[in-house]
């Protein structure tokens, strides 16, 4: 051997003796596919509903895969919410096709024991990623026919015009959705409790990133983890609508923005949003800011239930919130002008919409039409967030310096009923003097 040189490892799957005793002396582990109770019935009755709406199409949805983190690294996996929606299943790499209500569900093959795979494959292979189901355990699990997926034919792709009736047809959630829902929020809810304990020890250096965490590893335990990047924003972070860095101070006497919500197993996730004074007071300009949100929010609740438009809620809300500015004198305008298409100057304070539907995705039914999602009226088994807020920027030089650095939202989870709404995210108080007695309590 020439110095330096390596000598060649041999492949393990070609070593007849290896392998034979590779596929010796195992248990047979529990397969059991990690189904949720009442999933693969609620999937069934899904399909039903697909079937209607599209009689004698063949639909065609995958579950997808894991992207890529870097190199041969990946992220964790999470399936397609329509591919859940449909099955129930969770299995990365697999595809549904469903025609008439009747589904057959295509599945990489699991290497067991006995197979080169089982060693070699860290993909499929037994010995990489724990026990794995065969595709007899799926299907008796999710009572739908499971093939290989090689044997899958060279299959359409989904439409535009399905992924549309798909997005719509989840916007009203069975009861079965409607109690997976309501866990998330209750452990959304002990999440923001947890959270809001841990507050002195981020002011006392551990940062924003340090309740961000807390969050996430309370959702991790308690539910498949977080349903979208937690949002912890402090002081002049708080009016970034969508700050997840979370890379700064928890400021003692600064708000503290929270948008946080707990993912369950089944993968729906709620979507609450609270702001706290971090010194467990609010100064007179926070709680005038936090006033004027809430006196909104109160006003979108009102306009949430059957038969009303889907907009009604936002509108009422920007109603208050463009007087309230004037009566601060904020805007460079009337109210009225303000509030017609020609104006609309309060946005700049808060330039995103106040709500939309929750389910399996935080922004649930997003590839619906305009005219069913926006032009919608309101029915029983919606649920959606009302989350009006106001956000001054600390270098907007339009507001007063009290006010520079202010960022206030309230979010709150809502089922439609037939005979109003439901506000599932109650246990979180609303008003200022109740969140400052909820975080001595909490």
């Amino acid at each position: 051997m020439s110095e330096g040189k390596l000598p060649k490892l041999p492949k393990l799957s070609e070593i007849p003796a290896f392998m034979e005793y590779m596929g010796q002396g195992w248990d047979v582990p529990d397969r059991t596919p990690p189904v949720v109770p009442g999933a693969a019935e609620a999937a069934a009755a899904h399909r039903a509903r697909l079937a209607a709406a599209l009689p004698g199409q063949e639909i065609v949805v995958a579950a997808g895969r894991a992207p890529v983190r870097s190199n041969d690294t990946s992220y964790d996996f999470r399936p397609d919410s329509d591919f859940y929606w449909l099955t129930g299943c969770t299995a990365e790499d697999a595809v549904v096709t469903v025609r008439d209500g009747e589904a057959t569900l295509y599945l990489p093959v699991p290497a067991h024991p006995g197979e080169p795979g089982f060693f070699a494959d860290a993909a499929y292979g037994e010995l990489w990623v724990g026990a794995a189901p065969s595709l007899a355990d799926w299907s008796s699990a999710l009572g739908i026919s499971v093939r290989p997926l090689a044997e899958l034919p060279d299959p359409p792709a989904l439409t535009e015009e399905a992924g549309r009736v798909l997005a719509e047809l989840r916007m009203i959630k069975d009861a079965w959705e409607v109690d997976q829902l309501r866990q998330a929020v209750d452990r959304t809810v002990e999440g923001f409790a947890a959270v809001v304990a841990e507050i002195p020890a981020a002011v006392s250096g551990a940062g924003e990133r340090w309740l961000q965490g807390t969050f996430d590893r309370y959702a991790r335990a308690h539910g498949n983890g977080p349903g979208y990047a937690t949002i912890v924003g402090s002081g002049k972070h708080a009016p970034t609508l969508h700050w997840v860095r979370c890379d700064g101070p928890v400021l003692p006497d600064e708000l503290l923005l929270l948008d946080m919500g707990v993912e369950v197993r089944s993968h729906y996730t709620a979507d609450v949003t609270r702001t706290f004074p971090a010194s467990g007071s609010f100064s007179p300009a926070q709680r005038q800011v936090h006033d004027l949100v809430e006196k909104a929010h109160r006003a979108a609740l009102a306009q949430v239930g059957p038969g009303r438009r889907f907009t009604d809620f936002h509108h009422a809300a920007m109603e208050v919130i463009a007087h309230g500015l004037d009566d601060w004198g904020l805007l460079p305008v009337s109210v009225d002008e303000a509030l017609s298409d020609r104006g609309q100057h309060h946005r700049r304070y808060l330039i995103c919409g106040i709500g939309h539907h929750l389910g399996l995705d935080v922004h649930d039914c997003a590839r619906s039409s305009h005219e069913a999602y926006q032009g919608a009226v309101m029915a029983p088994g919606m649920v959606l967030t009302v989350e009006p807020g106001l956000y001054f920027h600390a270098h907007d030089r339009t507001v007063p310096p009290e006010l520079r650095g202010v960022g206030v939202r309230i979010e709150d989870d809502l089922l439609v009923t037939p005979d109003g709404a439901e506000v599932l995210s109650s246990a979180l108080p609303l008003d200022a003097t109740g969140l400052e007695h909820w975080m001595k309590t909490a």
